[in-house]
C-alpha cells in the first residue's frame, strides 16, 4: 500500500467535508483544542508494508512492542498487495491486545487521541475507481489550526489538514480502529462492537489479556448480560474460582439468567460448595423451564451432578 509523500501533495478541493465543517462550527466541549502523542513509536515504510508498520506502532503504544517484520507474515497478503482490515484486527488480537473498530466519526478519533491512544486509519490516496489504499496512525490534532498529525509511510507525525484527511478517509468508509491494553475500552465504546471484539480476543489470547476487558465492559454496561457472563468466564479460564463465582452470582441475580445460574452452580461444585451449587442449579432449571428452554438440558445435567446422580 503506497504511502503519502506529503500532505501538501494531497488535495481535496475547495469544499470542506462535513465532519471537518462540523468541528469548525461547533468544537466539542469535552475535547482539548490540541493533543499530540509525541512518543508514539514510528516504523517507517516506503513500500507496500504499511499494514505491519502501523500495527507494530499501535501494539507498541499498547504495551506489546514487536518488530514489523514479524508481523508481515501474519497480516500482509502478497496476492492483495497489502493487509485487509480483518487481518489488522486479528493481528492485534493474536498478540493479546483488544482491537476495536471505531464508528464515532472524526470526533471519535480525536477523543481517542485526547485519551492517549493513537488510532489506526485506512485512507485512499487516489480515486475510488483506482484506489491507493494506505494505513496510517493518527497521533495528534490541532483543532484551531484544523490539522492532524499522522505516522504515514516514511514520515513521522506528518501534518495533514482536516479536510484532506477526511476526504481520503471517507473513501474507506471512515474505517479506523484502536489497539488497547488489557482493561482499556474505547472512549466512545459501542457495546456490540466491544463485545464482538472481546469474544474474538477470547479465542486467541491468554485469560490475563482478555479478562480485564470483560471486567471493564461489565462495569461500563451493567445492564447487559453478555459482558457479565464474559467476566465470569474469563475469571474461570484464569483459574480464579472465587472471582468467577462472584461474577456469575452478580450476573445471575441481576438478570435471573439460566446461563449465569448454571455457570455459578458449576463453579460452586469446583469450589466444593455443594449446597450453594444445588441452590444455583435449581434456579438454573427453574429459569430454563419457564423462560430459557435452550438452557434446559445443560441446567438439568448440572443439577444431576450437584445431586450426585447420573446426568440425564
Amino acid at each position: 500500500m503506497a504511502a503519502a509523500s506529503a500532505a501538501s501533495g494531497l488535495t481535496s478541493g475547495c469544499a470542506v467535508p462535513p465532519m471537518a465543517a462540523a468541528l469548525r462550527r461547533t468544537p466539542p466541549g469535552d475535547l482539548p483544542p490540541r493533543a499530540w502523542l509525541e512518543a508514539t513509536p514510528f516504523f517507517p515504510d516506503g513500500g507496500t508494508l504499511c499494514g505491519p508498520a502501523v500495527l507494530a506502532s499501535l501494539l507498541a503504544a499498547a504495551g506489546r512492542p514487536i518488530d514489523p517484520a514479524l508481523l508481515a507474515p501474519q497480516v500482509y497478503l502478497p496476492g492483495r498487495g497489502g493487509s485487509l482490515q480483518l487481518e489488522m484486527l486479528a493481528g492485534a488480537r493474536r498478540h493479546g491486545r483488544l482491537a476495536v473498530e471505531l464508528d464515532g466519526g472524526l470526533t471519535g478519533l480525536l477523543r481517542e487521541v485526547a485519551a492517549g491512544r493513537p488510532v489506526g486509519v485506512l485512507v485512499n490516496l487516489a480515486l475510488a475507481r483506482w484506489p491507493r489504499w494506505h494505513y496510517a496512525v493518527l497521533t495528534g490534532y490541532d483543532m484551531p489550526g484544523e490539522t492532524l498529525r499522522l505516522h504515514s509511510g516514511l514520515f513521522a507525525h506528518q501534518a495533514w489538514t482536516l479536510a484532506t484527511f477526511e476526504s481520503t478517509w471517507a473513501r474507506s468508509g471512515h474505517w479506523a480502529f484502536v489497539v488497547l491494553a488489557p482493561g482499556a475500552l474505547p472512549v466512545d465504546a459501542d457495546a456490540a462492537r466491544v463485545t464482538e471484539a472481546l469474544l474474538a480476543l477470547d479465542r486467541v489470547a491468554a485469560p490475563a489479556d482478555a479478562g480485564p476487558g470483560w471486567s471493564a465492559a461489565a462495569r461500563r454496561w451493567p445492564g447487559l448480560l453478555t459482558p457479565a457472563i464474559g467476566e465470569g468466564n474469563a475469571w474461570l479460564a484464569a483459574g480464579a474460582l472465587d472471582a468467577a463465582a462472584a461474577a456469575f452470582e452478580r450476573a445471575a441475580v441481576r438478570f435471573d439468567s439460566a446461563a449465569a445460574w448454571n455457570n455459578l452452580a458449576r463453579v460452586e461444585l469446583r469450589r466444593g460448595r455443594v449446597e450453594a451449587a444445588l441452590a444455583a442449579a435449581h434456579r438454573a432449571v427453574a429459569r430454563a423451564e419457564s423462560a430459557e428452554p435452550r438452557w434446559r438440558d445443560a441446567a438439568r445435567r448440572t443439577l444431576a451432578l450437584a445431586e450426585g446422580r447420573p446426568a440425564p
